[in-house]
């Protein structure tokens, strides 16, 4: 009765099945590493944070450029504050409000870009506070440059003259005409009465929808292998079920004429 398990259709079945489950519980497995990898992550970036905030501050360019590592070190920069832009569509303890940016001239030629607070409500440039005059020393975390789109940077473009959608050297230097460094800096306090930015975690660390997407392809794969040996197992009953009518003397068609006499009602 098992015999056609011997014939080459069969052969190649059960070879596609041998791959495949392995195939899939590998992938899956390798996307859960990269799910707990993330979670681990985060953690580490969380107690980072922590320990920048106590950390004394450095020179700017000792921390440059800005990766995992120095992502929250705290810095110390002097200069003279310039153009300031609003930040807007940024969420601060579950209200919508935006951040307010201003370029930070250095003795390095460069404008370093420095949220100095986050305030309430829709962008507006009357409420913003001006910058202080004169030459300022500021200290705060320093921050990579944002990619629009992610982590809950907006993308939006078309922005009101005097508005940026991210904070990354890419956006700033087609509002301003002189070079900008490719990181940006959160104060430790919040400047003229408004509230600090909290420092973000590097990217590729945090809990985002890229994290989530790594278990919910775990459950796919797994899925997918489990799918596999269902359909082993109805291919399977389907050709021992043949077996058996063949045994007994019965094809498809006598089969099919026995359905049909069956179903025909009788005059």
């Amino acid at each position: 009765m098992y015999r056609f398990l011997l014939t080459p259709r069969w052969w190649g079945i059960n070879l596609f099945v041998l791959l495949a489950i392995p195939f899939c519980v590998f992938m899956g497995s390798w996307q859960l590493s990269r799910f707990e990898a993330r979670v681990e992550d985060h953690q580490s970036a969380k107690e980072q944070a922590a320990s920048d905030e106590k950390g004394a501050a450095r020179p700017l360019d000792a921390l440059l450029p800005v990766d995992k590592e120095t992502t929250g070190d705290q810095t110390r920069v002097s200069g003279r504050y310039g153009e300031q832009l609003l930040v807007p569509d940024r969420e601060l303890d579950g209200r919508r409000g935006y951040y307010v940016l201003t370029l930070l001239h250095t003795d390095g030629g460069k404008a370093l870009p420095v949220v100095r607070g986050w305030l309430p409500g829709a962008p507006d440039a009357a409420k913003a506070p001006a910058p202080p005059s004169g030459e300022v020393t500021v200290t705060g975390a320093l921050q990579a440059s944002e990619n629009p789109g992610e982590n809950g940077v907006s993308a939006r473009s078309g922005l009101p003259k005097g508005q940026t959608a991210a904070i990354s050297a890419a956006s700033l230097v087609n509002l301003v005409p002189y070079d900008v460094y490719d990181a940006w800096v959160t104060l430790n306090k919040g400047d003229s009465g408004m509230q600090a930015v909290p420092v973000s975690a590097p990217p590729d660390t945090g809990l985002d929808l890229k994290a989530f997407q790594n278990l919910g392809y775990t459950g796919e794969w797994f899925v997918f292998a489990g799918f596999v040996v269902f359909m082993w197992f109805r291919l399977f009953r389907r050709e021992v079920e043949f077996a058996r009518d063949a045994e007994m003397g019965l094809n498809s068609a006598d089969a099919a004429a026995a359905h049909e006499a069956e179903s025909t009602p009788v005059r």
